[in-house]
């Protein structure tokens, strides 16, 4: 017998808007001290990490770093937290692709975030349309072996500045 049951799965426009109880600032965990050091660390909202990407004019490119720095700033802390703040930029790509699926014309550029040395973030669309996006903004996107990198990218970086 075939089930009628619906899909209760979550688009990931709303995982974006789920924010369960977050950001939170928190002591750095001793497992993480080793690397990161003493001090605090900032487990930002997923809204938060969509916005500072949404804050990425055309032809300049930020990284998840430079994120994480804008989160750490804004929130008093000495460090964001790498994995949500990935997490986070990987559903704010998401829920951009979805909405532009669904006809939307303003979503977020996920494409300007790129992962530490101006490698591009593998998102929605597949590399090759990443590589279209970037070049058609004025980027030169050099492939190393089956990764893409922006050339030069430190001359278009840009820290977004939260609101």
């Amino acid at each position: 017998m075939a089930s009628t049951k619906t899909s209760s799965r979550k688009t990931w426009r709303q995982k974006l808007e789920t924010d369960h109880d977050l950001p939170k600032v928190e002591r750095i965990p001793a497992r993480m001290a080793k690397q990161w050091g003493k001090g605090t660390i900032v487990i930002a909202a997923p809204r938060e990490v969509d916005a500072l990407m949404a804050r990425v004019p055309k032809g300049k490119v930020t990284t998840i770093d430079e994120l994480r720095a804008a989160l750490a700033l804004e929130h008093g802390a000495t460090i964001a937290c790498p994995m949500t703040t990935g997490i986070f930029a990987n559903i704010a790509a998401r829920a951009a692709d979805e909405d532009e699926q669904a006809g939307r014309r303003r979503i977020t550029p996920y494409w300007r975030t790129l992962k530490a040395g101006g490698e591009v973030n593998p998102s929605p669309g597949g590399l090759a349309v990443l590589r279209s996006r970037l070049q058609a903004e004025g980027h030169t996107v050099i492939a190393r072996g089956k990764r893409l990198f922006v050339a030069e990218y430190t001359k278009r970086l840009v820290r977004p500045k939260a609101e």
